[in-house]
């Protein structure tokens, strides 16, 4: 199966990957890792193990329109079969969407429809729930409104803060990761557990 992974900042998740990949836990080729920033460290990740790297840059671009059209031929000459946004800090267009529909998947620190958003952490510790995770889903038109792959719990402890309860969250979103990943590339296709909000049971 050949995945490109979009990041924007430290790709600790993405290295996870790698590493599990390395270590054969993981059938999967990852054959470029892409980001929107230049100075992302995921990219540097990706270099030390091999893997090609493309950067492009929202900035350079005059709209979002374009930034996208522009994600989307690139990413395509990779071929993939599967794009993980992992930690792209980028709402990309419906051009990309539709180009990668149904391959285009993403991790959101929280059990969604609870919590979308950019702050799902701090959101959940301000709602005193006491039990938040992290879900999988295919990434559509909407934010974080796609179609559930997978989702994995975690307790909220009282003494825990933003950083501690995000920590526990990469764990068990990493985890989820490769388990989804593996699935994927054994050719199985995984049950989507909750429809998008439009559709649902």
């Amino acid at each position: 199966m050949r995945l490109v992974v979009l990041l924007s900042g430290s790709g600790s998740n993405f290295q996870t990957l790698i590493d599990a990949v390395t270590a054969g836990d993981l059938n999967v080729n990852i054959v470029a890792a892409g980001s929107d920033v230049p100075e992302a460290y995921g990219l540097s990740r990706a270099k030390a193990a091999g893997i090609e790297t493309f950067v492009v840059d929202y900035h350079s671009y005059a709209s979002r329109a374009d930034w996208t059209a522009a994600l989307a031929d690139t990413v395509e000459t990779y071929q993939p079969d599967v794009v993980l946004s992992s930690g792209l800090m980028r709402i990309v267009g419906e051009a990309f969407i539709a180009r990668f529909h149904g391959r285009f998947i993403n991790t959101h620190p929280a059990l969604l429809p609870a919590f979308p958003g950019a702050h799902a952490v701090a959101d959940a510790l301000a709602a005193g729930v006491v039990i938040t995770g992290t879900t999988l889903h295919i990434v559509d038109a909407g934010v974080d409104t796609g179609p559930i792959l997978d989702q994995r719990a975690v307790t909220i402890d009282p003494t825990d803060d933003v950083t501690s309860l995000h920590d526990k969250i990469k764990v068990a979103e990493r985890q989820m990761l490769v388990d989804n990943l593996r699935c994927m590339a054994q050719g199985t296709t995984p049950v989507e557990l909750i429809r998008p909000y439009a559709n649902p049971r």
